[in-house]
Protein backbone atom coordinates (compact mmCIF):
# COMPACT_ATOMS: atom_id res chain seq x y z
CA UNK A 1 0.00 0.00 0.00
CA UNK A 2 0.98 3.65 -0.38
CA UNK A 3 0.56 6.38 2.19
CA UNK A 4 -1.14 9.58 1.08
CA UNK A 5 1.08 12.50 2.03
CA UNK A 6 -0.39 15.99 2.11
CA UNK A 7 -2.50 17.21 -0.79
CA UNK A 8 -0.48 16.17 -3.86
CA UNK A 9 1.95 13.45 -2.81
CA UNK A 10 2.35 9.77 -2.10
CA UNK A 11 5.11 8.29 0.05
CA UNK A 12 5.33 4.60 -0.79
CA UNK A 13 5.43 2.29 2.21
CA UNK A 14 6.36 -0.52 -0.19
CA UNK A 15 8.65 1.40 -2.51
CA UNK A 16 9.25 0.21 -6.08
CA UNK A 17 12.70 0.26 -7.64
CA UNK A 18 14.33 1.17 -10.93
CA UNK A 19 16.11 -2.04 -11.93
CA UNK A 20 17.36 -0.91 -15.35
CA UNK A 21 17.24 1.98 -17.78
CA UNK A 22 18.44 2.90 -21.26
CA UNK A 23 19.08 6.15 -23.14
CA UNK A 24 19.39 6.47 -26.93
CA UNK A 25 19.99 9.86 -28.57
CA UNK A 26 20.65 11.54 -31.88
CA UNK A 27 23.87 12.84 -33.38
CA UNK A 28 23.72 16.36 -31.91
CA UNK A 29 23.08 15.04 -28.40
CA UNK A 30 26.00 12.66 -28.82
CA UNK A 31 28.23 15.61 -29.64
CA UNK A 32 27.26 17.40 -26.42
CA UNK A 33 28.82 17.27 -22.94
CA UNK A 34 27.06 13.99 -22.06
CA UNK A 35 27.85 12.17 -25.29
CA UNK A 36 29.99 9.49 -23.64
CA UNK A 37 27.28 8.60 -21.12
CA UNK A 38 24.49 7.53 -23.47
CA UNK A 39 23.93 3.86 -24.29
CA UNK A 40 23.63 4.54 -28.02
CA UNK A 41 24.16 7.53 -30.29
CA UNK A 42 22.66 7.57 -33.77
CA UNK A 43 24.82 8.71 -36.66
CA UNK A 44 21.72 9.52 -38.72
CA UNK A 45 18.75 11.18 -37.03
CA UNK A 46 16.43 9.29 -39.37
CA UNK A 47 17.69 6.08 -37.74
CA UNK A 48 17.38 4.29 -41.07
CA UNK A 49 13.73 5.31 -41.50
CA UNK A 50 11.86 7.29 -44.15
CA UNK A 51 10.24 9.90 -41.90
CA UNK A 52 11.01 11.78 -38.68
CA UNK A 53 7.96 10.27 -37.00
CA UNK A 54 9.01 6.74 -37.89
CA UNK A 55 12.50 7.54 -36.59
CA UNK A 56 11.05 8.54 -33.22
CA UNK A 57 9.10 5.30 -33.06
CA UNK A 58 12.34 3.44 -33.73
CA UNK A 59 13.99 5.34 -30.88
CA UNK A 60 11.31 4.14 -28.47
CA UNK A 61 11.52 0.56 -29.66
CA UNK A 62 15.31 0.47 -29.32
CA UNK A 63 15.36 2.13 -25.88
CA UNK A 64 12.68 -0.23 -24.56
CA UNK A 65 14.47 -3.28 -25.96
CA UNK A 66 17.77 -2.19 -24.44
CA UNK A 67 16.28 -1.50 -21.00
CA UNK A 68 14.63 -4.92 -20.99
CA UNK A 69 17.88 -6.56 -22.09
CA UNK A 70 19.82 -4.95 -19.24
CA UNK A 71 17.33 -6.45 -16.78
CA UNK A 72 17.42 -9.83 -18.57
CA UNK A 73 13.72 -9.54 -19.29
CA UNK A 74 11.45 -10.17 -22.25
CA UNK A 75 8.32 -8.17 -23.14
CA UNK A 76 6.11 -10.96 -21.81
CA UNK A 77 7.65 -10.43 -18.36
CA UNK A 78 5.98 -7.00 -18.16
CA UNK A 79 2.53 -6.34 -16.79
CA UNK A 80 2.13 -2.89 -18.33
CA UNK A 81 3.90 -0.24 -20.37
CA UNK A 82 3.40 3.45 -19.57
CA UNK A 83 4.67 5.56 -22.47
CA UNK A 84 4.24 8.80 -24.36
CA UNK A 85 5.71 11.36 -26.73
CA UNK A 86 4.98 14.83 -28.12
CA UNK A 87 3.28 13.90 -31.38
CA UNK A 88 -0.45 14.03 -32.14
CA UNK A 89 -2.26 11.07 -30.57
CA UNK A 90 1.13 9.76 -29.32
CA UNK A 91 1.91 8.08 -32.64
CA UNK A 92 5.61 7.60 -31.86
CA UNK A 93 4.55 5.43 -28.93
CA UNK A 94 1.78 3.46 -30.61
CA UNK A 95 3.82 2.55 -33.68
CA UNK A 96 7.08 2.11 -31.76
CA UNK A 97 5.79 -0.22 -29.05
CA UNK A 98 3.01 -2.01 -30.94
CA UNK A 99 5.06 -5.16 -31.56
CA UNK A 100 5.81 -5.65 -27.86
CA UNK A 101 2.22 -6.86 -27.46
CA UNK A 102 2.08 -5.65 -23.83
CA UNK A 103 -0.88 -3.81 -22.24
CA UNK A 104 -0.15 -0.12 -22.80
CA UNK A 105 -1.16 3.16 -21.23
CA UNK A 106 -0.44 5.91 -23.78
CA UNK A 107 0.30 9.17 -21.98
CA UNK A 108 0.64 12.84 -22.78
CA UNK A 109 2.10 15.31 -20.32
CA UNK A 110 4.09 17.31 -22.86
CA UNK A 111 7.72 17.44 -21.71
CA UNK A 112 6.71 16.22 -18.24
CA UNK A 113 5.76 12.80 -19.64
CA UNK A 114 8.85 11.08 -18.21
CA UNK A 115 7.66 12.10 -14.74
CA UNK A 116 4.06 11.19 -15.45
CA UNK A 117 4.91 7.74 -16.81
CA UNK A 118 7.29 6.94 -13.95
CA UNK A 119 4.75 8.19 -11.39
CA UNK A 120 1.98 5.98 -12.72
CA UNK A 121 4.27 2.99 -13.14
CA UNK A 122 5.54 3.38 -9.58
CA UNK A 123 1.99 3.67 -8.23
CA UNK A 124 1.00 0.50 -10.05
CA UNK A 125 3.92 -1.51 -8.65
CA UNK A 126 3.67 -0.03 -5.14
CA UNK A 127 -0.03 -0.92 -4.99
CA UNK A 128 0.72 -4.52 -5.93
CA UNK A 129 -0.99 -4.44 -9.32
CA UNK A 130 2.21 -5.33 -11.16
CA UNK A 131 5.62 -6.76 -10.43
CA UNK A 132 7.39 -5.19 -13.40
CA UNK A 133 6.38 -2.31 -15.68
CA UNK A 134 8.19 -0.34 -18.36
CA UNK A 135 8.07 3.44 -18.69
CA UNK A 136 9.19 4.97 -22.00
CA UNK A 137 9.38 8.55 -23.28
CA UNK A 138 10.71 10.11 -26.48
CA UNK A 139 11.02 13.29 -28.50
CA UNK A 140 12.67 14.16 -31.80
CA UNK A 141 13.88 17.59 -32.90
CA UNK A 142 12.61 17.32 -36.46
CA UNK A 143 9.23 15.76 -35.71
CA UNK A 144 8.57 18.36 -32.98
CA UNK A 145 9.59 21.28 -35.21
CA UNK A 146 7.37 19.92 -37.96
CA UNK A 147 4.36 19.66 -35.64
CA UNK A 148 4.70 22.66 -33.33
CA UNK A 149 6.74 25.23 -35.28
CA UNK A 150 8.03 25.16 -38.87
CA UNK A 151 9.37 22.50 -41.24
CA UNK A 152 13.17 22.43 -41.15
CA UNK A 153 13.30 23.57 -44.78
CA UNK A 154 11.76 26.88 -43.77
CA UNK A 155 14.98 27.94 -42.01
CA UNK A 156 13.21 30.22 -39.51
CA UNK A 157 15.12 32.33 -36.99
CA UNK A 158 15.08 31.20 -33.35
CA UNK A 159 14.96 33.70 -30.46
CA UNK A 160 17.48 33.30 -27.63
CA UNK A 161 14.68 32.12 -25.32
CA UNK A 162 14.00 29.09 -27.53
CA UNK A 163 15.07 25.61 -26.50
CA UNK A 164 16.27 22.81 -28.77
CA UNK A 165 14.09 19.70 -28.75
CA UNK A 166 16.18 16.68 -27.82
CA UNK A 167 16.22 13.71 -30.16
CA UNK A 168 16.19 10.79 -27.78
CA UNK A 169 14.29 8.13 -25.89
CA UNK A 170 14.66 6.93 -22.32
CA UNK A 171 13.20 3.71 -20.92
CA UNK A 172 12.99 2.44 -17.34
CA UNK A 173 12.03 -0.90 -15.83
CA UNK A 174 10.22 -0.30 -12.52
CA UNK A 175 9.83 -3.32 -10.28
CA UNK A 176 9.21 -4.60 -6.77
CA UNK A 177 12.60 -6.29 -7.09
CA UNK A 178 15.20 -4.38 -5.07
CA UNK A 179 18.01 -2.40 -6.67
CA UNK A 180 20.22 0.52 -5.69
CA UNK A 181 17.58 3.13 -6.63
CA UNK A 182 14.16 3.19 -5.06
CA UNK A 183 11.23 5.43 -5.92
CA UNK A 184 10.31 6.58 -2.43
CA UNK A 185 7.40 8.79 -3.44
CA UNK A 186 5.86 11.16 -5.95
CA UNK A 187 4.32 14.61 -6.03
CA UNK A 188 1.80 15.08 -8.83
CA UNK A 189 1.74 18.49 -10.44
CA UNK A 190 -1.18 20.82 -11.05
CA UNK A 191 -1.77 22.89 -14.18
CA UNK A 192 -0.33 26.36 -13.60
CA UNK A 193 -1.05 29.26 -15.97
CA UNK A 194 0.90 32.52 -15.64
CA UNK A 195 -0.47 33.94 -18.88
CA UNK A 196 2.54 33.16 -21.05
CA UNK A 197 1.76 33.49 -24.77
CA UNK A 198 5.21 32.97 -26.27
CA UNK A 199 5.47 29.40 -27.61
CA UNK A 200 9.20 29.95 -28.14
CA UNK A 201 9.81 30.58 -24.44
CA UNK A 202 9.00 27.26 -22.84
CA UNK A 203 11.15 27.97 -19.79
CA UNK A 204 8.95 30.90 -18.76
CA UNK A 205 5.80 28.80 -19.24
CA UNK A 206 7.04 25.81 -17.24
CA UNK A 207 8.97 27.46 -14.39
CA UNK A 208 5.84 28.48 -12.40
CA UNK A 209 4.58 24.89 -12.54
CA UNK A 210 7.96 23.61 -11.35
CA UNK A 211 7.85 26.11 -8.49
CA UNK A 212 4.34 24.99 -7.53
CA UNK A 213 5.24 21.28 -7.49
CA UNK A 214 8.50 21.78 -5.58
CA UNK A 215 6.72 23.86 -2.94
CA UNK A 216 3.97 21.22 -2.68
CA UNK A 217 6.55 18.44 -2.37
CA UNK A 218 8.34 20.03 0.57
CA UNK A 219 5.05 20.96 2.25
CA UNK A 220 3.74 17.40 1.85
CA UNK A 221 6.88 15.45 2.76
CA UNK A 222 8.27 17.80 5.39
CA UNK A 223 11.86 16.75 4.71
CA UNK A 224 14.54 19.43 5.12
CA UNK A 225 15.95 20.78 1.88
CA UNK A 226 19.51 20.04 2.98
CA UNK A 227 18.69 16.31 2.96
CA UNK A 228 18.46 16.45 -0.87
CA UNK A 229 21.60 16.15 -2.95
CA UNK A 230 19.89 17.56 -6.04
CA UNK A 231 16.62 18.97 -7.33
CA UNK A 232 16.62 18.19 -11.05
CA UNK A 233 14.15 19.83 -13.41
CA UNK A 234 13.43 18.49 -16.88
CA UNK A 235 13.96 21.20 -19.46
CA UNK A 236 13.57 24.70 -18.08
CA UNK A 237 16.83 25.75 -19.69
CA UNK A 238 18.73 28.88 -18.70
CA UNK A 239 15.71 31.20 -18.89
CA UNK A 240 13.41 28.94 -16.88
CA UNK A 241 16.07 28.15 -14.28
CA UNK A 242 16.44 31.83 -13.36
CA UNK A 243 12.69 32.27 -13.12
CA UNK A 244 12.27 29.14 -10.98
CA UNK A 245 14.98 30.17 -8.50
CA UNK A 246 13.46 33.66 -8.18
CA UNK A 247 9.92 32.33 -7.70
CA UNK A 248 11.01 29.92 -4.98
CA UNK A 249 12.99 32.63 -3.20
CA UNK A 250 9.71 34.56 -2.95
CA UNK A 251 8.39 31.55 -1.02
CA UNK A 252 11.43 31.52 1.26
CA UNK A 253 13.09 28.58 -0.52
CA UNK A 254 16.58 28.79 -2.04
CA UNK A 255 17.49 25.85 -4.30
CA UNK A 256 20.23 27.67 -6.20
CA UNK A 257 23.07 25.54 -4.82
CA UNK A 258 21.40 22.16 -5.44
CA UNK A 259 19.46 22.76 -8.65
CA UNK A 260 20.31 21.10 -11.96
CA UNK A 261 18.36 21.12 -15.20
CA UNK A 262 18.51 18.38 -17.83
CA UNK A 263 18.06 20.92 -20.61
CA UNK A 264 21.15 22.80 -19.42
CA UNK A 265 23.27 19.67 -18.97
CA UNK A 266 22.64 17.97 -22.31
CA UNK A 267 23.98 20.65 -24.68
CA UNK A 268 26.80 23.19 -24.76
CA UNK A 269 24.89 26.32 -25.75
CA UNK A 270 28.02 28.17 -26.83
CA UNK A 271 29.42 25.58 -29.21
CA UNK A 272 26.17 23.86 -30.27
CA UNK A 273 23.96 26.91 -30.88
CA UNK A 274 21.14 25.61 -28.67
CA UNK A 275 20.21 29.00 -27.19
CA UNK A 276 18.34 28.46 -23.89
CA UNK A 277 19.12 24.72 -23.70
CA UNK A 278 17.44 21.41 -24.44
CA UNK A 279 13.75 20.48 -24.22
CA UNK A 280 11.31 17.74 -25.23
CA UNK A 281 10.11 14.83 -23.14
CA UNK A 282 13.13 12.82 -24.27
CA UNK A 283 15.42 15.40 -22.65
CA UNK A 284 14.80 14.54 -19.01
CA UNK A 285 14.34 10.82 -19.77
CA UNK A 286 17.76 10.33 -21.37
CA UNK A 287 19.65 12.68 -19.05
CA UNK A 288 18.38 11.01 -15.89
CA UNK A 289 19.22 7.54 -17.22
CA UNK A 290 22.65 8.35 -18.60
CA UNK A 291 24.01 11.00 -16.27
CA UNK A 292 22.14 11.39 -12.99
CA UNK A 293 20.95 7.86 -12.20
CA UNK A 294 24.51 6.42 -12.01
CA UNK A 295 25.25 8.89 -9.20
CA UNK A 296 22.39 7.39 -7.19
CA UNK A 297 23.34 3.83 -8.08
CA UNK A 298 26.91 4.37 -6.86
CA UNK A 299 25.82 6.10 -3.67
CA UNK A 300 27.54 9.38 -4.58
CA UNK A 301 24.08 10.90 -4.15
CA UNK A 302 21.58 9.61 -1.58
CA UNK A 303 18.44 11.58 -2.36
CA UNK A 304 17.22 13.38 -5.48
CA UNK A 305 14.00 15.07 -6.55
CA UNK A 306 13.51 14.49 -10.29
CA UNK A 307 11.02 16.94 -11.78
CA UNK A 308 10.22 16.77 -15.53
CA UNK A 309 8.40 19.90 -16.70
CA UNK A 310 5.88 20.34 -19.50
CA UNK A 311 4.25 23.14 -21.52
CA UNK A 312 0.65 22.23 -22.30
CA UNK A 313 -0.01 23.64 -25.74
CA UNK A 314 -0.85 22.46 -29.22
CA UNK A 315 -0.74 24.14 -32.61
CA UNK A 316 -4.50 24.59 -32.33
CA UNK A 317 -4.43 26.24 -28.91
CA UNK A 318 -1.52 28.49 -29.92
CA UNK A 319 -3.16 29.59 -33.18
CA UNK A 320 -6.38 30.34 -31.28
CA UNK A 321 -4.46 32.70 -28.97
CA UNK A 322 -4.56 30.56 -25.85
CA UNK A 323 -2.00 30.83 -23.06
CA UNK A 324 0.72 28.22 -22.55
CA UNK A 325 0.05 26.58 -19.15
CA UNK A 326 2.65 24.36 -17.50
CA UNK A 327 2.80 21.24 -15.38
CA UNK A 328 5.54 19.36 -13.51
CA UNK A 329 5.57 15.91 -11.91
CA UNK A 330 8.11 15.08 -9.21
CA UNK A 331 9.70 11.72 -8.40
CA UNK A 332 11.59 11.18 -5.13
CA UNK A 333 14.56 8.91 -5.85
CA UNK A 334 16.80 7.52 -3.08
CA UNK A 335 19.90 5.34 -2.94
CA UNK A 336 19.46 1.86 -1.51
CA UNK A 337 22.61 0.31 -0.13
Amino acid sequence: MSDITGKQSLRFSEAPYIISSAAIVGKKEGEGPLGDYFDMVGEDDLFGCESWEEAESTLQKQAATLALGKADLKPQDLRYIFAGDLLGQTIATSFGLMDFNVPLFGLYGACSTAGESMSLGAMCVAAGYADKVLTVTSSHFASAEKQFRFPLEYGNQRPMSATWTVTGSGAYVVSSQKSHVRISGITTGRIVDYGIHDALNMGAAMAPAACDTIAAHFADFGDPMDSYDRIITGDLGYVGQRILIDLLKEKGMDISTIHSDCGIEIFDKDTQDTDAGGSGCGCSAVTLSAYFLPKLISGEWKKVLFLPTGALLSTVSFNEGKNVPGIAHAILLEHEA
